[in-house]
């Protein structure tokens, strides 16, 4: 049996179906693909046991030096590191207000978010108890004051959204009154200049999703200021195993050894990683899928940069009018057919085929399945 089929069959005898991901780092997809390396490092962590305690530690202060912040800590995924970074800043480390999460009665439980910036992952903050509130950019000083404020959630990939405030404009503000910013940079990691922008701006803490710099799906990292990065272990689940009187509501939120060890490894390795050969890379990938494409009626081809890790898409524009099928007899074709394929859209305009999350071995099938669909 190949190792194609064998991987297959894990999912298949579940009743499963396996699927093609030219969609990208989704996590209903499964979110990544580690590398050898970091199944390596993982695979090796799994020889011994390990104090928890110590390796979450370790494994922060080297997150942090890497990331030229105060402090880090490794999540199960960005979600949870905004939900241990909203906890963070209502209980700063009291152990009394830790234990009464998520009874937030007569603490600072609010969230204060842009409007403009609501997004569907602003949910995250609330499962610690927080209350979040939409204001005005024009408003957002004015609303900082009183005793019941956070921090300001700043959601990265919206920065820019018209009529709302820069990261830096709102760091300035929000610092004004003593009250700190939690960004959501879940998939921001590249450029690296950027990835490593935020501490160095002032933000207070920032949630990274480490699928996207290869390691697991459930895996992310929270960083920022150490007396945050510290309040924030106080409502995980170390702290409610290790400490006789830190009882938090975060004890769900558990990684285990061998996530830690993929996020550390997986961010060493995005680092050392030579981005324009990736990048390039992947150019070379896509332009050879675009070439089996060429002469499909009302179809329109191009290599679009994007947001994220993956920096390079195919997009694939549809002409509903005299192309053969429109987007979503497409995208339902590629998903219904044998093997399933997954691609990103973009409405009823276009296909966008992300190749981070795509084998070299499957190129030319993702490409003969759309040729089938519209030539």
């Amino acid at each position: 049996m190949s190792a194609t089929a064998a991987a297959r069959g894990v999912f298949e005898q579940l009743g499963a179906r396996p699927i093609i991901n030219a969609r990208g780092n989704n996590t209903v997809l499964g979110g990544s693909t580690p590398s050898a390396r970091v199944h390596q490092a993982m695979l090796d962590s799994e020889q011994y046991y390990v104090d928890m305690q110590q390796l979450l530690e370790r494994s922060g202060v080297v997150i942090a030096e890497l990331l030229g912040a105060e402090a880090a800590y490794v999540t199960p995924g960005a979600a949870a590191a905004l939900t241990l970074g909203t906890a963070a800043c209502i209980t700063r480390g009291d152990p009394d207000k830790v234990a009464q999460l998520p009874d937030t009665r007569g603490l600072k439980d609010t969230v204060l978010i842009q409007t403009g910036h609501r997004y569907h992952y602003e949910r995250a903050v609330t499962v610690s108890g927080a209350h979040l509130r939409e204001v005005a950019p024009s408003e957002l000083a004015a609303s900082l004051g009183g005793d019941k404020i956070a921090c300001v959630l700043y959601p990265a990939h919206l920065e820019g959204a018209p009529g709302t405030l820069s990261l830096d404009e709102t760091i300035r503000v929000a610092h004004a009154a003593n009250v700190p910013v939690l960004v959501d940079a879940a998939g921001r990691i590249y450029p690296i200049e950027l990835f490593k922008s935020y501490p160095r701006r002032g933000a207070d803490l920032i949630a990274f999703g480490a699928k996207y710099l290869g390691a697991l799906n459930a895996s992310g990292i929270l960083c920022g200021r150490k007396e945050l990065v510290d309040a924030a272990v106080h409502n995980g689940f170390i702290a409610f195993e290790t400490s006789d009187w830190e009882k938090s509501f975060g004890r769900p939120l558990k990684v285990d050894r061998q996530t830690i060890v993929a996020v550390v490894t997986a961010l060493q390795e995005w680092l050392e990683t030579d981005h324009d050969a990736r990048i390039a890379g992947y150019e070379r990938r896509l332009d050879a899928m675009a070439s089996e494409l060429r002469g499909a009626p009302g179809v329109s081809l191009s290599i679009q940069k994007a947001d994220g890790p993956g920096p390079r898409v195919l997009r694939v524009d549809i002409d509903a009018g005299s192309a053969r099928q429109n987007v979503q007899q497409v995208v339902d074709g590629l998903w219904t057919g044998t093997p399933a394929i997954a691609v990103g859209r973009d409405g009823d305009r276009a296909v966008l085929v992300n190749p981070v999350t795509l084998r070299p071995d499957d190129d030319g099938v993702v490409a003969s399945r759309l040729g089938q669909l519209l030539l």
